[in-house]
């Protein structure tokens, strides 16, 4: 019996602080940049383990007034259209991405910025069934905590773009050599373009495959409502 109470206080004590410490965490990063993530944490100790790379861990916080307003134009259309509207979930991508998986097609993500934000600032690579419950607990505490201006605000700052190459500002340095302030449309959207896998591709380098989704970026950027600085 005595041993069920201690179980039971435990159990209860771990919720108690893992409410106070994710809640806390939100409302800090909702004002505060963020210092690192597990993601960059990851990638570091898997650059030390491998002969073949370089530690590289690169990586400069900018605010959202000093990113080109081209960014969060090219992400928005390239990685979640529905961004400004959703409360977190595209319901409808997910429905989608659940009937293809039943149907044995290869698995298709259905992550939202909001979720990708939190997958990167919070949480590990993996699509464990704790992993993804714990991706909706965040998701849903970041939407109610944090206006959309800010979302995107880490979102461009924290997101892999590349072999230990973290951020728009990092990203628009390493590849084009000047600012992310003053990233062109096209340089945006060839930024946007590899983010399904930018340690496979480059900006700097791009495939035909590659520039076949910049251009239609930049169409989708055309027919979307200007993000701007004012979301």
């Amino acid at each position: 019996m005595n041993i069920i109470k201690w179980l039971w206080r435990l159990v209860w004590k771990t919720a108690m602080w893992f409410l106070i410490i994710s809640v806390g965490l939100t409302v800090l990063y909702r004002f505060v940049p963020v210092p690192i993530t597990p993601l960059m944490v990851i990638r570091v100790f898997e650059q030390a383990f491998d002969s073949e790379k370089e530690v590289r861990l690169r990586k400069d916080w900018v605010s959202f007034s000093q990113i080109s307003k081209n960014a969060p134009q090219a992400v928005f259309a390239s990685e979640d259209q529905k961004f400004l509207d959703h409360n977190g979930f595209d319901m409808d991508a997910m429905k989608k991405a659940w009937e293809n998986n039943k149907k044995g097609k290869r698995i298709k993500g259905a992550s939202t910025i909001t979720q990708q934000t939190v997958k990167n600032v919070f949480l590990w690579p993996s699509r464990s069934y704790l992993r993804k419950g714990l991706e909706a607990y965040f998701t849903v505490l970041v939407e109610l905590i944090w206006p959309k201006e800010r979302i995107m605000e880490v979102y461009l700052n924290v997101i892999e773009m590349g072999e230990g190459i973290y951020g728009i500002e990092a990203a628009s340095q390493e590849f084009f050599q000047k600012p992310a302030a003053k990233l062109s449309r096209n340089q945006a959207a060839l930024i946007a373009a590899v983010l399904p896998n930018p340690r496979r591709w480059s900006p700097a380098r791009p495939t035909s495959y590659i520039l076949g989704r910049q251009a239609w970026i930049l169409r989708q950027m055309n027919n979307l409502t200007p993000i701007g600085m004012g979301i």
